[in-house]
């Protein structure tokens, strides 16, 4: 017991002798005012701060800075300003109460600046499945009756075709609803389900074509399980600027002709794109017969052959 009361006692005293020497530190206030070195002029909003004791200021519009409570004692001092050098100052506040700061401009040189360009998209770096993109003056030097035609050329696309103008876009082996079409960001469903519906795009519209082989779920959904054929037309004229086409195609093969006629322009705020098209066969008449058995048959079928040379038509004999 007696052992427990001298340590009370002990306590008591440290803690006596503890706040008098705390309340034996003299508190103090430094004031002062931040400056340009070179000028003289005030530096509104200059950090001033006190890494030991965790605290600090800024400096109002005419430069003034005020900090109280600090102990009269020797204190490392720092001053941030952006544009200017940082400056640590070591000050006595046991003599001094009134500090100013003189700042010096801070003038960093960095390396030069690089431009680089590239003639795809960025994006394309980005892109872990292969990329290609397909211009088109590339689509028009390409001879083909449709523009899926057109791009079979491309390594990995094939085509699904019932005649000279439908065709389904087939990449690496996979066609139908496994392959997303877009035209202009706008999803074209119509071809993915029967054997008739092919690209209902206007081929002459197209800019480029950027075919993405391989999955592309996450950016188009669970459709584009074989991959994306994006097609871009082209972008508005510049302020000013009228703009004119006239594309024709013709094959001889199956009497093919086409033609797209385009004017577009950007007057005075006024934008439009005005697009004219028309594509058809001119040879599709088809006589067909059946059973050739008899000699009656066989004159009625030499009489349609001929009639068949004479205006340009095929038979064909079953």
């Amino acid at each position: 017991m007696k052992t427990f009361i001298g340590r009370m006692c002990i306590c008591c005293i440290l803690m006596n002798l503890s706040f008098s020497a705390f309340a034996g530190i003299d508190k103090t206030e430094l004031t002062g005012k931040v400056t340009d070195k070179n000028t003289g002029e005030a530096l509104p909003g200059a950090t001033i701060f006190i890494p030991e004791l965790k605290t600090g200021t800024t400096s109002d519009l005419n430069g003034i800075y005020s900090i109280s409570n600090l102990p009269s004692k020797k204190i490392l001092m720092q001053v941030n300003l952006i544009g200017y050098k940082t400056l640590i100052a070591t000050v006595d506040l046991a003599t001094q109460h009134n500090f100013d700061f003189q700042l010096e401009v801070s003038v960093k040189e960095i390396n030069e600046v690089v431009i680089t360009g590239s003639a795809t998209a960025v994006e394309r770096n980005r892109t872990p499945t292969p990329m290609a993109v397909v211009r088109k003056t590339e689509l028009l030097q390409t001879a083909s009756t449709n523009i899926i035609d057109a791009l079979t050329s491309q390594p990995g696309i094939s085509q699904v075709t019932t005649g000279s103008g439908i065709s389904k876009p087939v990449i690496r082996g996979l066609g139908y609803n496994r392959v997303v079409v877009v035209n202009d960001n706008i999803r074209q469903e119509g071809q993915q389900w029967g054997d008739e519906h092919g690209i209902e795009i206007d081929e002459y519209g197209v800019d480029r074509v950027e075919i993405l082989k391989g999955p592309a779920s996450l950016a188009y959904g669970s459709d584009a399980m074989a991959g994306v054929i994006n097609f871009i037309s082209a972008p508005s004229p510049s302020e000013g600027v009228i703009h004119s086409d006239l594309i024709t195609n013709y094959e001889s093969n199956n009497g093919l002709f086409g033609y797209s006629i385009n004017n577009s322009g950007n007057l005075h705020g006024f934008v439009w794109d005005a697009v004219g098209v028309k594509k058809w066969l001119t040879h599709t008449k088809i006589n067909m017969t059946a059973m050739c058995s008899t000699q009656d048959s066989m004159n009625i079928m030499l009489k349609l052959f001929l009639d068949s040379i004479s205006h340009g038509d095929i038979l064909i004999c079953i």
